[in-house]
C-alpha cells in the first residue's frame, strides 16, 4: 500500500510533486467527459486556478443525497488527506480543510496521517440537514476516521482503537444518518471489520470478515473494499483468495512472493446482523488455479433495490458477477471490457436497478507474456468507463469509452509495498454518480506533465512519467445517459 512504501522510503511524501492535465476526452454512447487536476490548497476551486496542482495520489469518491460530490486523496504517510467538494455536478471542485490535518493533536499515531485513503457519505441526513462524511486513513499502523457533519466546512478526527497491534488497508462505509464501518487487513492478514453507532466517534463492535470455513484463507486472501445496503442495512465486505485449504502449500505467500497457484476465487463475506458476524460466499471460482484476482481491488457495490455487483480484475480483462439475494448466490462472470488490451484497477458504483458504473486503467498493449509491471514505455494508459443499463439480464451489452486523455506511460507495479517498478498509479482509484443527474464523476491518478499549466514544482517534461508529475485528476461526465433517473435535489 502507499502508506506503507512511502514510510519505509522516506517517511514522507514532500518528494512527491504532481501536475495539472486537462482535456476532453471524445464523445460516445456514455456522453463526453470534461477533465482537469485538482488543486492543494485550502480553497482553491478549479479548474480556473492558477493553484490547481497537487502532489496527491490513491483517491477515493462519494456523491450525497443532494447531488455534492465529495473525493479525498493521500499525501503519503505524515503527509496528510486532501479532500475536495464540488455542488455543481463535478463540473467543478473546491479543496476542503485536510480532514486529518485540522484534528492532528487528536492523533495517537503519525500526525496528520494520509496513507491509504477512503471515503463515505451517509445515505440519511443528520440533524443540521447534512449527510455525515468520513474519511478514513492509515497512520503509521493505525487507522483513523476523520467526519464532517456539516458538508465538509470543518472536521472531527477519531483515531480508532483496533484490537490488532497492525492494521493496512482500510475501506469505509456508512449507514443511517450515524453508522460508519471500517475494515481492514489486521496482523495476521486477516479482515475485521469494526463498526460504530455514533458516526465515528467510538468503534466498539470488531468481527473477522472470514468464518470459521474459510479461516484457512488467513494470510492468503487480498482484500477489497467495504458497502452496506442502506435499505436491508446488510454488509458487504469483498476479498480474493485461495479456495481450499491445501492452496495453502502453493499460494503467494501474503501475495508478495511467487506461488503455483493464485487468489482465484472473488468471495462476498456477508453479514445481516450489522456487522457481529459474517458469512462468506463465493462469487466466483475460476478452475484455473494459476490465475488470480487478487490485484487492487475487488470491488463491491449495491444499487437501489439492493442488488449486488461484485467487480474483478484477472490482470488482463475486467468482469462483474450479480447477486439478487443479498449476496448468497451469484451470477457470471460477464465481460465488461473488450476482448484486446488491459484492464485493471476496476471500481463500480451502482444506481438504479440493474444499472452500474465501472472505471478501469486500460491500455491498448497486451503481449500475453508480461504483467502490467513490465509493461514497455509504448504502453499508454487512459481512464476506461464502462455502463450497463441492464446488468442483472446475462450478457447485457456494456457501453465503453476513455473517458481521460493519457495519465502515465509504461509499466504500472501493483505489489504494492513490494512495488520495485513504476508506481505512479499507485493501487486505486474511484467513480460516483449524482443522484440527482445520474452522471459520473471519476476521480484517478495523473503522471502527466501539462504544456498548458499549471504543473506543480519539479513536473516539466523532463520529469514526465515519473513521480515528480504525479497528481490527482477529475474526469465529469457533462453528457449522455447516468444511471440514476434524474431528481430535484434534497
Amino acid at each position: 500500500m502507499r502508506a506503507l512504501l512511502l514510510l519505509a522510503a522516506s517517511g514522507v511524501a514532500a518528494a512527491l510533486l504532481f501536475s495539472l492535465s486537462a482535456a476532453a476526452a471524445p464523445p460516445s454512447k456514455s456522453g463526453s467527459f470534461t477533465n482537469y487536476s485538482l488543486g492543494e490548497t485550502t480553497g482553491t476551486t478549479c479548474p480556473g486556478s492558477s493553484a490547481c496542482s497537487n502532489i496527491a495520489a490513491e483517491p477515493a469518491i462519494r456523491a450525497d443525497g443532494a447531488g455534492r460530490f465529495f473525493g479525498s486523496s493521500e499525501n503519503g504517510l505524515g503527509g496528510g488527506t486532501v479532500a475536495f467538494r464540488s455542488t455543481d455536478g463535478g463540473l467543478h471542485y473546491t479543496t476542503l480543510v485536510s480532514p486529518n490535518g485540522i484534528s492532528q493533536t487528536n492523533d495517537t499515531g503519525f500526525a496528520p496521517g494520509g496513507g491509504d485513503t477512503d471515503l463515505a457519505v451517509a445515505p440519511d441526513k443528520n440533524a443540521a440537514g447534512f449527510y455525515n462524511v468520513y474519511v478514513a486513513s492509515l497512520s503509521l499502523v493505525n487507522v483513523d476516521v476523520s467526519n464532517s457533519t456539516d458538508g465538509g466546512a470543518t472536521w472531527s478526527l477519531n483515531p480508532v482503537t483496533t484490537p490488532e497491534t497492525v492494521d493496512d488497508r482500510e475501506w469505509i462505509a456508512a449507514d443511517t444518518n450515524n453508522k460508519v464501518c471500517i475494515s481492514y487487513h489486521d496482523a495476521p492478514q486477516g479482515i475485521t471489520v469494526g463498526c460504530s453507532t455514533d458516526a465515528g466517534l467510538l468503534f466498539t463492535q470488531f468481527a473477522s470478515a472470514l468464518d470459521t470455513n474459510h479461516a484457512f484463507q488467513i494470510s492468503e486472501n487480498g482484500i477489497g473494499n467495504l458497502a452496506i445496503d442502506p435499505a436491508s442495512h446488510v454488509i458487504y465486505q469483498t476479498y480474493s483468495a485461495i479456495t481450499t485449504a491445501a492452496e495453502t502449500l502453493c499460494a503467494p505467500q501474503l501475495g508478495v512472493s511467487a506461488g503455483t497457484c493464485g487468489y482465484h476465487g472473488v468471495y462476498m463475506a456477508v453479514s445481516t446482523d450489522g456487522g457481529a458476524t459474517f458469512t462468506d460466499y463465493p462469487v466466483y471460482i475460476n478452475p484455473d488455479p494459476t490465475v488470480g484476482y487478487g490485484h487492487q481491488f475487488v470491488n463491491v457495490s449495491v444499487d437501489s433495490a439492493g442488488n449486488v455487483y461484485s467487480v474483478y480484475t484477472d490482470d488482463h480483462h475486467v468482469y462483474y458477477s450479480f447477486s439478487r439475494d443479498h449476496g448468497q448466490t451469484w451470477s457470471g462472470p460477464y465481460l465488461i471490457t473488450t476482448t484486446s488490451g488491459t484492464q485493471i484497477f476496476p471500481w463500480s458504483t451502482a444506481g438504479d436497478p440493474g444499472k452500474l458504473d465501472v472505471v478501469y486503467y486500460q491500455t491498448p498493449y497486451y503481449d500475453g507474456v508480461n504483467t502490467p509491471d513490465n509493461y514497455p514505455s509504448s504502453a499508454a494508459w487512459t481512464v476506461g468507463f464502462a455502463q450497463n443499463l441492464n446488468a442483472l439480464s446475462p450478457g447485457s451489452a456494456w457501453s465503453r469509452q476513455t473517458a481521460s486523455p493519457t495519465n502515465h506511460f509504461g509499466g504500472v507495479c501493483e505489489a504494492g509495498v513490494t512495488c520495485n517498478g513504476n508506481r505512479d498509479l499507485f493501487d486505486d482509484f474511484g467513480v460516483a454518480a449524482s443522484p440527482t443527474t445520474g452522471l459520473a464523476s471519476i476521480i484517478y491518478s495523473d503522471d502527466q506533465f501539462d504544456p498548458n499549466g499549471p504543473n506543480t514544482s519539479g513536473c516539466d517534461a523532463t520529469t514526465n512519467d515519473t513521480s515528480s508529475c504525479n497528481h490527482t485528476a477529475i474526469a465529469t461526465q457533462t453528457s449522455g445517459t447516468g444511471i440514476f433517473a434524474v431528481k430535484k435535489k434534497k
